[in-house]
């Protein structure tokens, strides 16, 4: 008798509403064991499964799940691990849906596997269960130094760990995690999950030096030349925000993103006055963008307290590259979302502080070089919006410190560096780079992805020296 197919995943039990928007608790609150036992039974076990292909790491996807059908919850962990060394965080920010669960053949009839929730069910279940014992090699000799510690770094790190090499990762900020801990809030991806991660990296012996800015501290050439590093990964970020160059962008009030999530994360903005690190909101925000980041700083704001929280995006929903989940959360929280718009200045009051944006219509005329319609400006539309704070949410780039201080590393344009693709080498010996500061930003599992690959190149490059 030919097996049930059940057409949908199973729902993601979440934090109610009115909960979510007094306080900074995980929203997603993870699937049970018969949630997670149900869902691996919707696997179909391929012989040739592609969603192994959609997964920038490469994690055996089947095989973790056939584990969890025989609830060996630990030994399904240890096969993500193979591949993957921060599976408790991919289960909750990687866009699967873009990835492994985009190539799953169930996917073509019915809703694709919840590859993702069942990674973060087992690599919680491991977290809070067991402690896993990696294989490492025998030591090599070799010193690797890497700068940054964002999943581009960690990966790379924990990978070369595995084979042997001593590795110390550089850190500016006073946290390690990079992005994972300054750029994404609590509620999506919570700091002790972090922390957890990167203790089991640091128990493969890991060495990680916070508030240790290369290119001021030591440069990279200092790293190699003084410090006796045979090898640097850069794995720096995007951490650089863009602006618009309107009038008005100087005002008080007026944040980038990165600044606002920043103070909100790390310096506990949201937990004033036990941390007196306060961050004036007012009582309306407008964001401007419509990725992820946008998303999460309009939700960030509700969770501060402000009435009115706008997202302002120039195109319409459907071209949104914020995950359909996070949208979803944030019309649920209440985020107002003004789309075919986009501002063009931004007024004061005599204090010097925001007080107004005006704004202009849009209408989508031919795609442009991403596929998406063009937004164009519609002459005469402007209209204005009373706000109190004004929130960039744009994009960011490189930070040039890195580029500046270290001679024969090339970088583009941009200001990203050169490397390439499939191994990380970049134009100067022994220096190795990947993740948002070569490929502009991204997702954190193609940052892990790129990690990883400059981790079997600098092996590689240490065992010819």
């Amino acid at each position: 008798m030919p097996r049930e197919i059940i057409k949908n995943k199973y729902p993601m039990p979440l934090l109610p509403i009115e909960k979510r928007i007094k306080s900074f608790h995980e929203v997603a609150l993870g699937y049970t064991e018969d949630l997670a036992i149900k869902e691996a039974e919707r696997c179909l076990q391929c012989n040739k499964p592609s969603c192994v292909e959609g997964c920038p790491v490469g994690v055996d996807i089947p095989a973790f799940i056939k584990l969890i059908l025989e609830r060996d919850y630990l030994a399904a962990a240890a096969k993500i691990k193979e591949k993957n060394s921060l599976p408790a965080v991919c289960g909750r920010v990687c866009p699967q849906e873009n990835q492994c669960e985009k190539m799953c053949v169930l996917g073509k009839k019915y809703e694709p596997v919840a590859i993702g929730r069942l990674e973060r069910f087992v690599a919680d279940y491991e977290l809070a269960n067991g402690e896993l014992q990696y294989t490492r090699k025998s030591p090599t000799g070799y010193r690797v130094a890497v700068v940054g510690s964002g999943p581009a770094g960690l990966t790379c790190a924990a990978e070369l760990a595995k084979m042997g090499h001593e590795v110390t990762v550089f850190e500016a900020l006073h946290i390690a995690g990079g992005v994972l801990v300054y750029g994404i809030p609590e509620f999506r991806l919570p700091k002790s999950i972090v922390a957890k991660e990167i203790e089991n990296i640091k128990a493969l012996g890991v060495k990680i030096e916070v508030n240790s800015v290369i290119g001021k501290l030591w440069t990279v050439d200092e790293l190699m030349r003084e410090k006796g590093y045979h090898a640097v990964f850069i794995g720096t970020g995007a951490g650089l925000p863009y602006f618009m160059d309107i009038p008005g962008e100087n005002l008080n009030g007026v944040y980038s993103a990165n600044e606002f999530l920043t103070r909100v994360n790390l310096m506990k903005a949201y937990d004033f006055p036990n941390y007196l690190t306060p961050i004036r909101t007012g009582k309306r925000v407008a964001v401007i963008g419509g990725g992820n980041v946008a998303m999460d700083a309009a939700r960030t704001a509700l969770r501060l307290g402000v009435e009115e929280s706008y997202i302002i995006y120039r195109r319409t929903e459907k071209e949104m590259p914020a995950r359909a989940e996070e949208i979803e959360h944030a019309k649920e929280e209440g985020v107002r979302f003004i789309f075919l718009s986009c501002p063009v200045e931004i007024k004061g009051d005599n204090e010097g502080r925001v007080c107004e944006i005006i704004c202009q219509n849009y209408e989508l005329g031919e795609p442009d070089e991403s596929g998406r319609r063009r937004p164009v400006p519609i002459p005469g539309s402007e209209y204005s919006l009373k706000v109190d704070t004004v929130i960039m949410a744009i994009g960011q780039g490189p930070n040039p410190l890195i580029a500046a201080t270290t001679d024969q590393l090339q970088v583009n344009k941009k200001g990203n560096i050169i490397a390439d693709e499939q191994t990380g080498k970049t134009s100067k010996p022994g220096v190795f780079a990947g993740g948002d500061i070569v490929s502009g930003a991204a997702t954190v599992i193609l940052a892990m992805g790129a990690g990883k690959k400059a981790a079997l190149s600098i092996d590689k490059y240490l065992r010819s020296l």
